[in-house]
C-alpha cells in the first residue's frame, strides 16, 4: 500500500502529533511493507533528506511569535501536489484540519484516492488563541469542520475527542482509533534512573510527582501548583518534577515561586527542567516517579499518560476527561475533579503509602498500555476496509461544494502567480546576465582600443622623432 501522510508541523518542530506521524510511517514500512510519503510546511535549514522515506516540504510562512513556535504553510502549491500526486497514494492520511487537509484535498483531486483524517486535539483552543475575537473565532471553526466533512474517513483519538468534535458543528460519523506509545513496556534499570536524576534532589521515600508536556496553563498546571500549596500548608513534604516547554512556562514558575513552592529558604519542592528528548531519560523519570499528575480537560488522548503507563506509573486524571476513558479509581489510576482541593486530598490521601501506588502503576501497565506496532496495524486494517468499500463503490461520493471549485481555482491562481514569478526571476537573470555580459565586452573593447591607441600613439612618437632628427640644422 502507498500512503501519503500529512501534517503541519514536522521536525524539527516536535510535538504529539508529530510523533503519531513518525510512528505511522515507521510501522506502516516495516510491519506492512508499505510506501510512505510525508508533505509538510517547510521549516528553514531543515534536513528533510535524513528519512527513510520521501518528505515533500511546501512554502511556509513564519507565524511562530503568534502560534507557540510554528509556521504556517501555503498549501496551493501545485509543485508539491503534483510531486506527491506522482507518488500515486493509495491513501491520503491528513492529520491536521488547516493546510495539510486543503493540500490532501487538492491532492484527491488528481488521484481520487480517499482521505483519512485524523482528529488529534481540540483546534478550537488554538483557533481562539490565534485570532483572539469572537467572529473570527467562530468562522474559523466553521471552516474547519468543512474541511473535516469533506474527508472520506473521519477518525478521532478517544470516545471524548469525537464528541468534542460533534459540539462544533461536525455532522457525521467517527471511528475511534487509539494512538500508541513508543516507549517499551517495563521500568528502566535503577543505575540508569540514579544517571539520569543525580542532579535533582529527589530523597528516598519523598513522593515525586511528575508532568511531562507542553507548559500551557490550560493544561491545568495551575490547578497542579494551588493543589501543592495546600499540601505544604498541610506540612506534606514531596517533590514536583515538570518537563517540558512551552509559551506559559515562565508564568508557572512565577506562580510556584510566590506559593513558596521553590526559590525560598527550604528545598524546591518544583523543579522545572526543560524539554527532554531523550526518549530513554524520559523513561528513566516516569520509572522514577510515584505519581503522573494530569489534570487536564484540554488533551483528547494523553499520550504521556500511556507512556507513564507504560514504566509503571499511574496517572491523576479529571472525571470525565479524554485522557482518563478506561481508567478505574484506585484500580489502574485515580480520578479527582477539576479543582485543586479535590487534587490536594487525593495526594494526601494516596500519598503516604508509596508501594500502593506503585501497585496501581503495575495495573495501568498491564490495562493501559498500548504499542504504537498494535495501534498502526489496527490503521492499516481500516486503510483496507475504506480501499475496499471504494473499490465496491460502496464509499460515499463527496459531494463537490463550491469551496472545493474555489480551492482549485485558488491554487491554479496562485501556480500563475508562482510561474510568472519564476519566469521573471530567469527574464531579470537573462537580462542581468545579458547585460553583464555586454558591460564585460564593452570592457575589453575599450581595454583593446586603449592598447591600440598606445600603440598608435607610441608609433606616431617614433616617427616624429625620426623626422625630427633628420632635419638640417639650419
Amino acid at each position: 500500500m502507498k500512503v501519503c501522510l500529512l501534517n503541519d508541523s514536522f521536525p524539527p518542530v516536535i510535538d504529539g502529533v508529530v510523533n503519531v506521524l513518525q510512528n505511522y510511517a515507521k510501522y506502516l514500512m516495516s510491519e506492512h511493507n508499505s510506501q510512505v510519503i510525508v508533505g509538510t510546511p517547510e521549516y528553514p535549514g531543515a534536513d528533510y533528506t535524513q528519512y527513510d522515506y520521501p518528505v515533500v516540504p511546501y512554502q511556509s510562512f513564519d507565524t511562530s511569535a503568534i502560534t507557540s513556535g510554528y509556521r504556517t504553510g501555503n498549501p496551493f502549491s501545485e509543485e508539491a501536489v503534483a510531486k506527491l500526486a506522482d507518488f500515486a497514494p493509495d491513501i491520503i492520511h491528513s492529520h491536521c484540519p488547516a493546510s495539510a487537509t486543503i493540500i490532501a484535498r487538492l491532492l484527491r483531486e488528481q488521484t481520487e484516492s480517499p482521505i483519512v483524517f485524523t482528529y488529534h486535539t481540540k483546534y478550537d483552543i488554538d483557533i481562539a488563541r490565534f485570532t483572539r475575537n469572537k467572529l473570527a473565532t467562530r468562522e474559523g471553526i466553521k471552516l474547519m469542520v468543512k474541511n473535516i466533512e469533506a474527508c472520506d474517513d473521519i477518525w478521532v483519538v478517544s470516545r471524548g475527542a469525537g464528541e468534542s468534535l460533534k459540539a462544533l458543528g461536525f455532522e457525521g460519523d467517527y471511528t475511534v482509533m487509539n494512538n500508541g506509545v513508543d516507549f517499551a513496556r517495563g521500568r528502566v534499570a535503577q543505575e540508569d534512573v540514579a544517571r539520569v536524576t543525580a542532579d535533582y534532589d529527589l530523597p528516598e521515600g519523598v513522593p515525586v510527582y511528575l508532568f511531562v508536556g507542553r507548559m500551557m496553563t490550560y493544561k491545568g498546571l495551575p490547578i497542579i501548583l494551588d493543589a501543592l500549596k495546600i499540601l505544604i500548608d498541610a506540612g506534606r513534604d514531596f517533590r514536583m518534577v515538570f518537563i517540558g516547554k512551552g509559551p506559559d512556562k515562565e508564568l508557572l514558575e512565577d506562580k510556584a515561586r510566590e506559593l513558596g513552592l521553590m526559590g525560598g529558604e527550604g528545598p524546591d519542592r518544583c523543579i522545572f527542567t526543560g524539554p527532554i528528548y531523550d526518549r530513554d531519560a524520559l523513561r528513566a523519570w516516569n520509572t522514577r516517579g510515584d505519581l503522573f499528575l494530569f489534570p487536564s480537560t484540554f488533551d483528547t488522548n494523553g499520550l504521556v499518560v500511556r507512556e507513564a503507563a507504560a514504566c509503571g506509573l499511574a496517572s491523576v486524571l479529571i472525571d470525565g476527561s479524554c485522557a482518563a476513558e478506561g481508567i478505574t479509581d484506585g484500580r489502574n489510576g485515580f480520578i479527582i475533579q477539576e479543582n485543586a482541593e479535590s487534587l490536594a486530598a487525593k495526594l494526601m490521601e494516596i500519598s503516604g503509602d508509596l508501594s500502593y501506588l506503585h501497585e496501581v502503576g503495575q495495573h495501568a501497565m498491564d490495562e493501559i498500555y498500548l504499542s504504537w506496532k498494535d495501534c498502526v496495524a489496527v490503521a492499516y486494517d481500516r486503510y483496507q476496509v475504506i480501499l475496499e468499500a471504494k473499490q465496491a463503490g460502496r464509499l460515499p461520493e463527496k459531494r463537490k461544494l463550491p469551496e472545493d471549485y474555489l480551492l482549485s481555482f485558488t491554487a491554479r491562481s496562485m501556480e500563475e502567480q508562482e510561474r510568472g514569478r519564476r519566469i521573471r526571476k530567469e527574464l531579470f537573470h537573462d537580462f542581468r546576465e545579458t547585460a553583464t555580459g555586454m558591460m564585460e565586452n564593452i570592457q575589453e573593447t575599450r581595454e583593446n582600443v586603449e592598447h591600440w591607441w598606445d600603440r598608435v600613439s607610441e608609433e606616431i612618437q617614433k616617427e616624429i622623432k625620426i623626422k625630427t632628427t633628420k632635419l638640417p640644422l639650419d
